[in-house]
């Protein structure tokens, strides 16, 4: 993967912050270190920091093709598809890189090249005659791209704190973003997202033209609702043929590659089709916390710990398992790390665990491939079909808004209201589908769980992976699936009290039953008490301090009330809740 930076003024001469640019694009030297890149002009600026991948001799940014310069962070997995294409048309090429395929591939088709790219990716092509500003997110915004305009300036980033470093903008907190951050980021959208003011999130399957200072966004996919008259029996098959061909094409790199593996039934499907896939061992990764074996207790949607199945999984695909444990102290120290890799406020253990994790897999990869989506689109969490979650209005994951409410300090409460805000972006969200498809709950489900909840997930995994330098690519987020699956009845998916039913049948036999048939469980989190002591502790020091954040935001008695428990809550859902004492340490920071 890579970082991208650009900086547009048509109006003024940009020479002199060439040095504030470079400064720009270093804030993100995580992202790409094996090649740093510029292309300036008086008007135009772009940076590219480099992971490479494929084509490590030629494959260095910015690139350039007649009037076209382009700078890519990302992944394509159908390049020989639209290589091809072009060829016929003429085209010759000097690399074997994906960027130089895109490139040309907009020159051809301009922004309809997106509807021909299967892939992750964040990229900006500038044209030096038309001084058009051309920017594309992928379709379920795994690769982030932010920015601002401020007066005739425009500038894009990989990260925040890019943006931030030209000083176009102050790092002021916006009561708009701050509301769904501290309170409902469960339901980001990665439209306006982020913290600060004035800088905006483009969205997932969008592209945005600049142009004499205007900006112009507009969407490219979304999943299109057509009849599919497909037996349960055909549906399977076309699962398998599919996930399988989204992996295969996922593991296309020129360096080596690994799989993260908890031995849950979607880690386990892709370890199984890579290694049967690839001539050379696989190697394996799984992470858990010390003390998990002695403090860990059974809930309803924390079944088993992983190692059996692990060891199951390993064994059956002949892997060089690593097994990863991470300290309680290396959780506490990774929190404030984890919350500068994300640039805003995050989702603490379970970020603070998966970057040491990332950084400990960096050792020996660039590239590993990794279980996300699944859930999302095959109907596995627990409120697309547990009655008391599936019956809730609005977003199901979310709890106790009034609880949340109560949080906030004096001010804020009487300017935020949780459940309005909710109420609004639930809305806002459905009526991107058809009046047909917002009748059916199956379809509402799916349609925000995609846009919202995994985008959650996605933002994570990237954080966290590209702060250690490394890839994740995530092969059950791919359009031709996902396509499939929203036009397929839910009773496929949900079966026989089994959820991800239609997945666990189209790949039987194809891993051992007892991975097969395991209930799911979510990505680890430590469940030693010692962490609970030490992030409140942590804050505690935070409240001496009078001039902390925490004070404008939270209502400090609840708080410490919050701090003197000594169970776990009932407010808590799935995962952390938004409002945890350890999301209230990481605002503090």
């Amino acid at each position: 993967m890579c970082a991208i930076c650009g900086w547009l003024n048509e109006k003024e001469d940009l020479s002199e912050k060439q040095e504030k640019f470079k400064e720009m694009l270093e804030t993100m030297s995580c992202r790409g270190k094996d090649n740093t890149g510029y292309h300036f002009e008086k008007d135009v600026m772009l940076g590219h920091k480099r992971l490479a991948i494929v084509d490590l001799e030629t494959g260095n940014q910015p690139m350039y093709y007649k009037d076209y310069i382009i700078v890519y962070n990302g992944e394509m997995y159908n390049t020989n598809d639209l290589k091809e294409g072009l060829k016929e048309k003429g085209y010759t090429f000097e690399t074997t890189s994906d960027t130089e395929v895109i490139l040309k591939g907009y020159a051809e088709y301009h922004e309809k090249v997106l509807d021909k790219m299967e892939g992750i990716f964040a990229f900006s092509i500038y044209n030096k005659k038309t001084k058009e500003l051309f920017l594309a997110r992928d379709r379920f915004g795994i690769k982030p791209l932010y920015y601002c305009k401020r007066g005739d300036n425009i500038v894009f980033a990989s990260m925040l704190r890019a943006i931030l470093k030209s000083e176009l903008v102050k790092p002021y907190l916006s009561k708009k973003k701050l509301r769904r951050n501290t309170c409902i980021r469960s339901i980001k959208k990665t439209a306006d997202h982020g913290i600060f003011e004035g800088i905006d999130e483009l969205r997932a399957a969008h592209y945005m033209k600049v142009k004499n200072g205007e900006i112009q966004i507009k969407r490219y996919w979304n999943v299109e609702t057509k009849e599919c008259t497909d037996t349960f029996e055909e549906a399977k098959e076309k699962v398998k043929d599919l996930l399988t061909d989204s992996v295969k094409r996922q593991m296309v790199s020129d360096v080596p590659i690994a799989t993260l593996l908890s031995g849950g039934l979607d880690s386990s499907l892709i370890t199984a089709i890579v290694s049967k896939n690839q001539e050379d061992k696989l190697t394996t990764y799984s992470i858990d916390y010390e003390g998990n074996d002695k403090y860990f207790k059974k809930t309803d949607f924390t079944v088993s710990l992983d190692e059996h199945y692990i060891d199951i999984m390993s064994k059956e695909f002949n892997t060089e398992h690593k097994y990863k444990t991470i300290t309680q102290d290396d959780v506490i120290k990774y929190l404030k790390e984890s919350l500068y890799a994300r640039d805003y406020p995050g989702m603490t253990d379970i970020e603070s665990s998966l970057l040491w994790f990332s950084k400990e897999i960096a050792k020996d990869y660039k590239v590993i491939l990794s279980g996300e989506c699944a859930d999302e689109f095959f109907g596995g969490y627990p409120w697309f079909y547990r009655k008391e979650l599936n019956d809730r209005e609005l977003f199901p994951w979310i709890n106790n808004l009034e609880y949340r409410q109560n949080l906030l300090n004096e001010n804020l409460k009487e300017e935020i209201n949780l459940k309005e805000i909710v109420e609004q972006e639930y809305i806002s969200a459905i009526n991107e589908l058809s009046e047909e498809d917002r009748n059916k709950k199956d379809k509402r489900l799916f349609y925000i769980n995609m846009t919202h909840f995994m985008q959650c997930l996605l933002d994570r995994k990237d954080r966290m992976t590209m702060a250690a330098t490394i890839e994740a690519r995530v092969p059950f987020a791919d359009t031709k699936l996902v396509e499939y699956l929203w036009n397929l009845p839910f009773e496929y998916k949900y079966n026989k009290d089994t959820e991800k039913y239609l997945l666990r049948e189209a790949f039987k036999g194809e891993i051992p039953d007892e991975v097969l048939n395991r209930k799911k469980n979510p990505y680890p989190k430590t469940h030693n008490p010692k962490f609970k002591q030490e992030v409140s502790r942590l804050l505690r020091e935070r409240l001496e301090n009078k001039n902390s954040k925490m004070y404008q935001i939270f209502n400090i008695d609840e708080i410490k009330k919050l701090l003197d428990e000594n169970d776990e809550n009932d407010i808590l859902p799935w995962y952390r809740s938004a409002y945890d004492k350890t999301t209230a340490y990481s605002l503090s920071i």
